[in-house]
């Protein structure tokens, strides 16, 4: 039942996007398309997952005065393996991220869930927490991006849902939701929008 907890916990309860508010660096930069927000979702929840696993193999291996530098070592290894895959084999992809992809291994997320729990948790509860944390990541910044593409250029996963006025269509897109001040509303929105339907829940 606890492994079930730690798996659950990041899906909703605490989510890191929507309650946790944490990670915002790529939640802001890279959602502007559905596509970026499922990349960087997929990326970071590899290295949460690894990083995690590997943590909580070795924790007592590790001297207490040097755990968070041994932690971002063992981050940044696994970040230059997905920077690399990326660059071998999306190319497109990685260019989108650009630079939000290395600075995953800053990513509060993924040091924040190293430091508070797969370094005093055993490996099962290490790794149900990380994939948790990592779907609730991913489906967060997945739907941020859809909701982005959608407003900003009618299209979602880069398949056209409105046709766009300037093609024969009546869709006029709504440029600023591509834009960094897009990013803030749709979070803001889809915050107040979960909290909402979590108090109503707790009501019931």
């Amino acid at each position: 039942m606890q492994l079930l907890k730690d798996f659950k916990n990041g899906l909703w309860n605490e989510n890191p996007i929507f309650r946790l508010v944490i990670g915002m660096c790529p939640t802001l930069a890279v959602t502007n398309t559905a596509t970026n927000g499922l990349a960087m979702g997929l990326a970071t929840s590899f290295v949460l997952l690894a990083s995690e696993i590997v943590i909580s193999i070795i924790k007592k291996l590790i001297p207490n005065d040097v755990r968070i530098p041994s932690y971002i070592l063992i981050i940044a290894t696994f970040v230059t393996f997905v920077d690399y895959f990326l660059k071998a084999f999306f190319p497109g992809i990685a260019a989108s991220l650009s630079l939000f992809i290395p600075l995953i291994v800053v990513n509060c997320l993924i040091l924040g869930r190293n430091e508070a729990f797969a370094s005093r948790n055993p490996l099962l509860n290490s790794i149900a927490d990380a994939v948790g944390m990592g779907i609730g990541f991913t489906w967060a910044l997945t739907l941020l991006g859809v909701v982005r593409e959608l407003l900003g250029m009618g299209s979602i996963f880069s398949f056209q849902i409105f046709k766009l006025a300037a093609e024969g269509g009546w869709y006029e897109p709504m440029i600023i939701m591509i834009l960094p001040a897009g990013a803030f509303i749709s979070l803001g929105i889809l915050v107040g929008l979960m909290n909402y339907i979590s108090r109503k829940g707790v009501k019931e």
